[in-house]
């Protein structure tokens, strides 16, 4: 099948499994490896869209589960599809909804048909399978949708990880069925087998033998610790096809990123940058930051010397630190758009090494700075 989503490896460091590729999708290319921004309530929290492209994204995220509840697919569909309901004409992806709707513990309860559920909202029931959330998704019309799976708990069974990577793959059956625009709409599907390498193996082999467009590595930076997530990225990227695209969900702080390059991953995301801005969190050069710190009550350099971003180029440290302290929203502003900046930036980088085959070296160069003292 001619799909609207196309991957091109441009090319591998020559020291590790580092890879430089390019997306083609029907809303612009994408230069991998990328970090995308979560805009999970179809808005990156605190930022208008103009502002995020400032920072270099190339793609951001929704969310499936919450665009369901509200405003509901329908209505997004009637305002002409996620990008033009949002103001965004970059590519955009969805996740499925899976992972909030298992987050969602006692208020969940998970039967092969799918998920039933109440909402966090006003506990409304709902039923979210794998052909809802494919609806819904394709309601939305993002470029990347994603497969409706299980991430099970860190500490599951192995017994339940078996039965939840063989109902995940069924899962995903059922959602290329129910797909409708295979030909606007690229459909990734997701491998699952916890820390189990043999169940690894088997979902691996089970999704790439449907020939999607796209994988996801699932069930990792779900809280386990960083050994256990190297361990499954040692091997999982090696897995999936050479000429798709691999994502990991849910990373976004340097040093994950950089294992997961290194290791052969492409797409990574994470809320984490607009998140710590909102509590007074900048990620530099030099490492994190606290704004709150009195130290920085009369710092009147920018927040990071080698940031070209909107807020290192026009604020001080004393004022984002008086805006925080003064309860002004415009502080999560200028913070979220530092932070995505910077993530966006290291990719950058990240892809600039790699070509030059210097991946290695870059990595050791700026974890010198970043965890310097530490």
């Amino acid at each position: 099948m001619e799909y609207a989503v196309k991957y091109e490896l441009l090319h591998t460091d020559k020291k590790t499994g580092a890879r430089r590729g390019r997306i083609t999708t029907p809303h612009g290319t994408i230069e991998t490896p990328v970090f995308m921004p979560v805009g999970t309530q179809a808005t990156v929290k605190a930022m208008k869209p103009e502002a995020v492209a400032d920072t270099g994204a190339q793609i951001i995220l929704a969310n499936t589960y919450h665009l369901f509840l509200r405003p509901g697919s329908d209505i997004v569909r009637e305002a002409g599809g996620l990008h033009r309901f949002m103001n965004w004409d970059k590519p955009i992806l969805t996740d499925s909804g899976g992972y909030q709707v298992f987050s969602l513990g006692a208020m969940r309860k998970i039967t092969e048909e799918g998920v039933m559920f109440a909402s966090h909202i006003d506990g409304s029931r709902h039923m979210l399978s794998p052909e809802k959330s494919i609806e819904v998704q394709n309601d939305l019309g993002s470029d990347i949708i994603m497969a409706f799976d299980e991430c099970a708990p860190k500490d599951a069974s192995r017994k339940y990880i078996e039965k939840s990577q063989a109902m995940t793959t069924r899962w995903l059956e059922r959602c290329v069925k129910a797909h409708k625009y295979p030909d606007r709409q690229a459909l990734f599907g997701i491998m699952q087998g916890g820390f189990h390498r043999d169940l690894r193996e088997k979902s691996a082999k089970e999704i790439v033998d449907l020939d999607l467009p796209g994988y996801a590595i699932g069930g990792i930076s779900v809280g386990e610790s960083k050994e256990d997530y190297i361990g499954v990225l040692d091997y999982a990227p090696q897995l999936l096809p050479e000429n798709k695209p691999r994502y990991v969900m849910g990373i976004g702080t340097p040093d994950y990123i950089f294992e997961a390059v290194q290791r052969g991953v492409d797409m990574f995301d994470c809320v984490e940058p607009t998140r710590i801005a909102r509590h007074g969190m900048a990620m530099t050069s030099h490492g994190r930051i606290s704004i709150k710190n009195a130290k920085f009550e009369r710092d009147f350099t920018p927040l990071d010397p080698e940031c070209d971003c909107y807020t290192c180029r026009n604020y001080t440290r004393a004022y984002l630190r008086h805006l925080f302290k003064a309860g002004e929203t415009m502080s999560h502003m200028l913070l979220s758009e530092h932070n995505l900046r910077f993530l966006s930036k290291l990719s950058e980088d990240i892809r600039r090494s790699i070509e030059e085959d210097r991946f290695s070296e870059f990595k050791e160069e700026f974890y010198s700075k970043y965890y310097e003292g530490k």
